[in-house]
């Protein structure tokens, strides 16, 4: 790779994030010191010596490469890792110092009068003053949110440095407050530097991996202290740009609740032997009773405060009626309310159903059956204030208590189960020899039942039966909506979803299950022929009647992360929008009503990127006011463990459903898309050839192996999930998570751009090096596919990928890939008309290489530990367990510089 491809922006950041980052440093700084002068000494060489190897002042890269590496290497092994273990806090630090400015931007903003681009004040306004101001009803009637949270192992840090990081949040929190004492700033002082110490001697890596049941519950505390509270404020934001702040919480809401969760923690079973029907059971009990606590301790503390008096609130006769009804189920709690609030029937009222939402919890007589019940009491409240002239107390957080019950329900998210196609059709085989590739015989089977009763002998086969009874349990306990969708990675063929459909016929023959099977669309021959697969299913009668019931709407998944590791990035990404217009046309065409669920990534190789760019790049037609995504891993903390982040995040998500669903959007990307077809095939079929040219090479997954950290990567405890499906060697059964993850690790970052210099470069040489640039000027999907790229070309660093690039000591695999980093540097660059990567996103471009010098340290560190690692004698398994650990807190490192993982 090119030594001179980086240029580095030395832009000053804004004096507030350097205020904080200044702050948390010292802190470090002041930790480390207490600790060992000399420590704090070595940081400081280190990180000196980084810097100037960037600057490069007077020097050759070579000589300044041969000081850095000389200074790491001459450490002592306990000195070089508590400087690992120094840079990997720092980025923690810096991070969170990041993660505050934006929130205070974002709270700058918010409080201004100014025009917010993609918020929704100031997209309702562009719909209402232009072409779509008459579909804006309907778009509302149909909008769909509808994030799925998954365990997928991203989240490199542990949950203690998390929490940590969280109490040095609240501590700078307390210093950026007005103090009227000087004891009070110099206690906050003292309580960061404490909070900075405990992170400091906190251990940065997980001694045993996280069980499923480890993984609900930290996903639980997202929703606990972000998701529910965040929810309202969503569909306030809406219904002000709808009918003015002035109206809002007096006049019902303009728009439905439309935002939706799903969860694949504790079901996602695809090559994972840790995720088993009564995990699945035990996670649907864990979301249950954090949604019924939430909302049981909303209405109590709304109830508190419900201090109306009958004389001056008359209520309803109906309210009257549910009140006697409440107090005879609970009398004792009603004689307690009623002595502390005998004249105010609208406290008493919501005080008992906060009684009977702990009954519900606790699985006690009188509870609720289901959440609709809930919401009936409450709009019985509502109407109740409303008839008395107090609207603005039914629509205020009453209002807020609505939504909330509206979107999560008793369960707060639907559990969605996924597991592999090949699962099924061996379980199939095992007890219909035949069975599993006849999509007649399966939609016969699902239909009318098996001949006889089928006995599962093998393990897998009453694992399989096992989970869908468990469905069916949910479903009678919570109702169809706790769990329905039963996804199917790496569907092929028709029978792939019949199959599911008949073992849920076998396994509950006796009792109503409600189940939608999702296909999942994953290697690029497969989402090609997915119309085909539709098709097919259409044909059976079962399958057919089951689409007609459910009002002939259907669920399709897309696999970003496996179709760029099986064609590349570019190829993947034409193809998913190919498959997205082809499937739109194909539903429309048959009077579907189609939902697209995109299986997207965290980094740009496995299609990460800002979500609402991503929306406006969809294929047309293919949004209509419903957009169903994965958030993953770190994806899910950076996007939502802030309130005004994950604000922001879901409005510009919204914004731009909203605006891509529009008839004239919709028009103008197909004719964008009919434009340049040809050069999108071209771009597909080269970038594609290129990148299977370097990949399909024998020995390169050995290759891969030796220049990155993947083996040791496999050892981290990221999660439940092992790092590889099946016992497939070489790539072939590596998930694309560790794929992308090492590739990170290694500064090369090739998942995200190799193969896109060859399929632009094509088109420049046919078409002229103009129609790059008028397609990214015109085209959505393929300006936001350049941007992500470029970000994935600038986290890339030449120079430090060039020494883990040498650890294969296979020098054709290592010019293929400079010359292809330079290709794709250069045909960017050409395409966006910029002089140099990130040109036109300074703060990111600043961010990069601000960082750069520091990830660097600690890429030289990794470097020097994994050839310790590799050349530690076999016998000596506790210096090779040392050695290892000091990678893994490397990679940690790293990872935290980068921002991402896999």
């Amino acid at each position: 790779m090119d030594p001179e491809a980086s240029r580095p922006d030395r832009a000053a950041a804004p004096a507030p994030l350097r205020r904080d980052v200044r702050r948390l440093t010292s802190a470090l700084g002041a930790v480390l010191h207490e600790e060992s002068p000399p420590l704090l000494d070595t940081v400081e060489r280190v990180r000196r010596s980084a810097i100037a190897l960037r600057r490069r002042r007077g020097h050759s890269a070579a000589v300044m490469q041969a000081r850095m590496s000389a200074l790491v290497e001459g450490l002592r092994s306990d000195q070089a890792e508590r400087v690992a273990r120094a840079f990997t806090v720092y980025f923690q630090l810096v991070n969170l110092a990041e993660e505050r400015h934006r929130a205070r931007t974002l709270g700058r903003r918010q409080g201004s009068r100014g025009v917010i681009p993609d918020s929704l004040a100031t997209t309702v306004q562009m719909l209402r003053s232009g072409p779509a101001a008459a579909e804006l009803a309907q778009l509302l009637a149909r909008l769909d949110v509808h994030p799925v949270l998954t365990a997928h192992p991203t989240e490199a840090r542990r949950r203690a440095v998390i929490d940590t990081l969280a109490r040095i949040a609240q501590a700078m929190d307390r210093l950026d407050a007005p103090v009227t004492a000087g004891g009070d700033r110099a206690d906050s002082e003292r309580g960061l530097l404490e909070q900075v110490a405990i992170l400091w001697r906190t251990a940065q890596l997980r001694r045993t991996r996280p069980t499923p049941g480890d993984e609900v519950r930290t996903v639980m505390t997202v929703f606990d202290d972000t998701l529910f509270l965040l929810a309202p404020r969503l569909y306030r934001e809406l219904d002000r740009a709808l009918i003015g702040p002035q109206r809002s919480g007096v006049d019902p809401p303009a728009a439905r609740a439309f935002l939706r969760w799903g969860s694949w923690v504790g079901a996602d079973r695809d090559g994972n032997p840790a995720v088993t029907s009564q995990v699945t059971r035990a996670a649907a009990q864990v979301h249950a009773d954090h949604a019924l606590r939430a909302l049981e301790g909303s209405a109590r503390r709304i109830g508190r405060s419900l201090t109306v008096s009958a004389a001056s609130t008359p209520p309803s006769a109906a309210l009257l009626a549910g009140l006697a009804r409440d107090a005879g189920a609970y009398p004792r709690a009603a004689t307690s309310i009623r002595t502390r609030a005998p004249d105010e029937p609208h406290r008493q009222r919501l005080l008992l159903v906060a009684e009977r939402l702990a009954a519900t919890r606790r699985e006690q007589a009188h509870a609720y059956a289901d959440a609709d019940q809930l919401l009936r009491d409450l709009r019985e409240l509502q109407a109740s204030l409303v008839s008395a002239g107090a609207a603005r107390l039914a629509y205020g957080e009453l209002q807020d208590l609505v939504w909330q019950t509206e979107t999560f329900g008793f369960t707060f998210a639907e559990l969605e189960v996924r597991q592999h196609a090949e699962v099924h059709r061996d379980v199939c085989r095992e007890l219909y020899p035949g069975s599993e590739a006849d999509a007649d015989l399966l939609d016969r089977l699902a239909r009318d039942g098996w001949p006889a009763p089928m006995a599962a002998g093998s393990s897998r086969a009453r694992e399989l039966v096992a989970t869908l009874r468990v469905i069916a349990d949910l479903q009678g306990r919570w109702g169809p909506g706790v769990c329905r969708r039963y996804v199917v990675s790496f569907t092929h063929g028709a029978a792939d979803v019949l199959a599911v459909r008949a073992l849920a016929r076998l396994a509950v023959p006796d009792r109503p299950l409600q189940l939608d099977v999702v296909p999942l669309f994953e290697s690029r021959h497969d989402l090609d022929g997915a119309p085909r697969v539709l098709q097919q299913l259409l044909h059976q009668p079962g399958w057919r009647e089951w689409l007609e019931r459910g009002g002939r709407r259907l669920e399709v998944m897309l696999g970003y992360s496996d179709s760029a590791k099986d064609v590349g990035v570019l190829a993947a990404n034409l193809a998913l929008h190919r498959a997205q217009a082809a499937l739109t046309r194909w539903a429309r065409g048959e009077r579907i009503t189609l939902t697209l669920f995109h299986g997207r990534g965290g980094p740009v190789g496995r299609g990460g990127g800002p979500a609402g760019r991503a929306i406006s790049g969809q294929a047309a037609g293919s949004v209509d006011g419903r957009f169903k995504v994965t958030e993953q891993g770190e994806v899910i903390f950076a996007r939502y463990a802030h309130p005004a982040i994950a604000l922001r995040h879901l409005e510009q998500v919204t914004s731009a459903i909203l605006t891509a669903s529009t008839t004239a959007r919709e028009a103008a990307l197909r004719d964008e898309a009919a434009r340049f077809q040809d050069e999108a095939d071209l771009m597909a079929q080269v970038s594609e050839g290129a990148y299977l040219e370097l990949v399909g090479q024998p020995g390169f997954a050995e290759f891969f192996t030796a220049v990155s950290p993947l083996d040791e990567i496999g050892r981290l405890h990221l999660g439940s999930r092992p790092a590889r499906r099946g016992r497939a060697p070489g790539l072939a059964g590596l998930r694309a998570i560790p794929w992308a993850f090492a590739w990170a690790q290694t500064r090369c970052n090739l998942p995200g751009w190799f193969g896109v210099g060859s399929g632009l470069e094509a088109v420049a040489q046919r078409h002229g090096p103009d129609r790059l640039a008028a397609m990214n000027r015109d085209w959505p999907f393929f300006s936001t596919l350049l941007e992500n790229v470029e970000m994935s070309l600038a986290k890339a660093d030449p120079m430090i990928a060039g020494l883990y690039l040498e650890l294969g000591h296979q020098e054709g695999f290592v010019t293929r890939i400079r010359e292809e980093y330079r290709r794709a540097r250069r045909q960017l660059l050409q395409a966006t008309g910029h002089r140099h990567l990130l040109a036109g996103r300074p703060v990111l471009g600043r961010a990069v290489a601000l960082r750069n010098p520091y990830v660097d340290a600690l890429s030289f560190l990794q470097l020097r530990f994994l050839r310790e690692l590799r050349a530690c004698p076999p016998g000596d398994s506790d210096r090779a367990a040392r050695l290892l650990e000091r990678v893994l807190l490397t990679v940690n490192g790293v990872a935290a510089g980068l921002q991402n993982t896999g």
